[in-house]
């Protein structure tokens, strides 16, 4: 069964995920994995499905959603993807001033120890910027040396970075 990802994009109003996820459950698909989010007032949702649907058939059911031209949806199959090798799970949270530049240096600096970051958001409040995102680091990574290198990729911006680890409860 193919594995479908669909998203759906545009100004947010009540009701777009009632009417997405029963149209994809009309259609007989499972929903695996999944995000939502509001962004400045836009929608933002992905989805990961597996059925007996293709790509064509679920983007006709969801035509629906796109006929006043506030929303945009695109379906396409995605291979399935083998289950990673196990990791340690990391929270980064960021906090400061903002400006341009915070999350490709923290990410970076992540990137840099093969980090993977598998959730990420941001948020402007005011003058205020805040990151937090999900982190897998791979095994044997020395996390201290992690804390400390965004510790001072952090000052040079002039804010803060901690490197917390995510308990599996939390998930």
């Amino acid at each position: 069964m193919p594995l479908l990802a669909i998203t759906v994009l545009g100004h947010d109003r009540p009701g777009i995920i009632a009417e997405t996820t029963g149209a994809l459950a009309d259609l007989g698909l499972n929903l695996e994995d999944s995000t939502m989010t509001l962004l400045r007032g836009h929608f933002a949702m992905t989805l990961i499905t597996q059925g007996e649907a293709d790509a064509a058939t679920v983007e006709e059911s969801l035509a629906g959603l796109t006929m006043d031209g506030t929303l945009s949806v695109a379906v396409r199959e995605v291979p399935p993807e083998p289950m990673p090798s196990r990791t340690a799970s990391y929270v980064l949270s960021v906090h400061g001033a903002d400006r341009a530049g915070i999350v490709s240096s923290v990410t970076s600096v992540v990137a840099a120890v093969g980090g993977n970051i598998t959730d990420l958001s941001t948020r402007l409040v005011g003058d205020l910027y805040v990151l937090t995102a999900e982190v897998d680091l791979p095994a044997g990574t020395d996390d201290e040396a992690l804390a400390e290198s965004l510790r001072r990729t952090a000052d040079g911006l002039g804010v803060t970075a901690t490197l917390s680890p995510l308990d599996s409860d939390d998930l």
